[in-house]
């Protein structure tokens, strides 16, 4: 850190904040390849947290790639510079008492694990949803796999660039056997137990 910088100290805590809301900040972080389903279950999961009264929002490749990270690309080092800032911004919404989601493919573990120390042990859950290279690919909604395998997309994760399966995520949803309803739900359900300790 800069000599020249130096913290504020504010009267109001993050604890201040849990309980004025009723509730655990905490950050759970979807990871797997591109049309794994991680969006579109933790925009599942979201909508039953509101349902419930849980405070969210949700932070999603493609959207923070528009704005906040439009200036990167998709080499290494840009990937690694995405999850940094993504991060220190999710670290930031957790201190304010939410519970964040975030869906990223995030391939590389050194990545995720830096995410967990920035955002703390007790307040990070890493879901990996496993569906297999080849379910992605025949997923391919955005058609990213047919540009990759034609050369139009470089660096693509799982193509060309390695995509690094969580060794031991908190919860490891297997989507080729379930519904994104019940994903969602077991999900829930951790969350249920984790907002307690």
């Amino acid at each position: 850190m800069n000599e020249n910088i130096i913290p504020h100290s504010f009267q109001v805590a993050r604890t201040d904040r849990e309980k004025l809301m009723g509730q655990k900040g905490c950050l759970l972080w979807f990871t797997g390849l591109s049309g794994s389903g991680k969006s579109t279950i933790a925009n599942q999961v979201e909508l039953r947290l509101f349902e419930l009264g849980v405070h969210t929002y949700l932070l999603d490749g493609d959207n923070v790639r528009s704005g906040l990270n439009g200036d990167l690309g998709f080499t290494d080092q840009d990937r690694i510079e995405n999850i940094r800032r993504i991060a220190e911004v999710a670290n930031l919404m957790v201190d304010a008492g939410l519970v964040v989601l975030a869906s990223f493919v995030s391939p590389f573990i050194s990545d995720r694990q830096k995410v967990r120390e920035t955002i703390g042990e007790d307040r990070f859950v890493e879901i990996y949803v496993n569906t297999p290279l080849e379910e992605c690919e025949r997923r391919d909604v955005k058609g990213l796999y047919a540009k990759a395998r034609d050369g139009k997309i470089p660096n693509f994760t799982g193509i060309d660039s390695p995509y690094e399966a969580p060794i031991k995520p908190e919860i490891e949803l297997q989507t080729m056997g379930s519904s994104v309803e019940e994903s969602a739900r077991e999900v829930t359900d951790y969350l249920a137990s984790f907002m307690k300790q």
